[in-house]
């Protein structure tokens, strides 16, 4: 059960904020020009899921969304296990850059992990706990939404104004949004029979980007809900890496 929680804390970390380090992706007609301000979206009760998924792009921040290039987080964590009142705190941190991730878990004496992925090859502190491919699910499909291969259409939750993207591999991510911002409130994740359940509370816009600084997550698992709840402190885009900042442990 230990591995399990750690695995979806892990995941969502990575899939609530993580994702917004890409690798490149092909814009719609920048032409290696500097990224433009977004021009929002105005979402009407004909707006196709198309529309929608283009006006949460674009409240992310359009092409400067798509654009960059890593991220460093840092920030708390508040971890409820499967039916427990009593929280467990700590920390994360975190660093992106494309498919690249370091990632730290600190709540102790419960829980302590370390992932890392180099690109090649991923290390994990704990055995069986991986993480999908970054780019596949929330932001990352997200900023993909318009490439080849990805297909968009409504959920099936028809009370909600949301779409689904599902990229060219099969991985599907629900997304529901503000219809007077186009801000994505709450995504959900499927992956390996488990559902992911993300609500966004507070935004905040660095460097052109909108970054999700609190919000909620919940875990649907045989055992039981799963809820973590956190509070990002710290965000830093398109940094100078060390260059082991992605070494694997040998």
């Amino acid at each position: 059960m230990r591995n399990t929680v750690l695995a979806s804390v892990a995941i969502a970390v990575v899939f609530s904020v993580a994702v917004l380090a890409q690798d490149p992706v092909k814009s719609g007609g920048t032409n290696g020009a500097a990224p433009v301000a977004p021009t929002a979206v105005t979402i009407t009760a004909d707006s196709t899921p198309k529309d929608l998924a283009r006006a949460a792009f674009l409240a992310q921040g359009g092409e400067k969304f798509r654009s960059v290039q890593n991220m460093m987080l840092r920030g708390s964590v508040q971890l409820y296990p499967p039916n427990s009142v009593q929280s467990i705190p700590g920390s994360f941190s975190l660093v992106t850059a494309g498919e690249k991730l370091r990632m730290e878990i600190d709540a102790r004496p419960a829980v302590v992990f370390k992932q890392i992925y180099d690109g090649e090859q991923s290390y994990s502190s704990l055995p069986n706990v991986t993480l999908p491919p970054l780019t596949k699910f929330g932001w990352g499909a997200l900023a993909r939404f318009d490439q080849p291969g990805y297909q968009i259409s409504a959920t099936t939750d028809k009370k909600k104004r949301g779409f689904r993207i599902v990229d060219p591999e099969g991985y599907t991510t629900d997304y529901f949004i503000d219809p007077k911002t186009g801000r994505v409130t709450t995504f959900l994740i499927y992956y390996n029979g488990v559902t992911l359940g993300t609500e966004n509370s507070k935004f905040k816009e660095v460097e052109g980007v909108l970054v999700p600084f609190s919000f909620s997550q919940k875990f649907e698992m045989p055992m039981g809900a799963f809820f973590a709840e956190f509070t990002v402190k710290e965000v830093k885009l398109n940094q100078q890496l060390a260059e082991d900042a992605f070494a694997i442990p040998r």
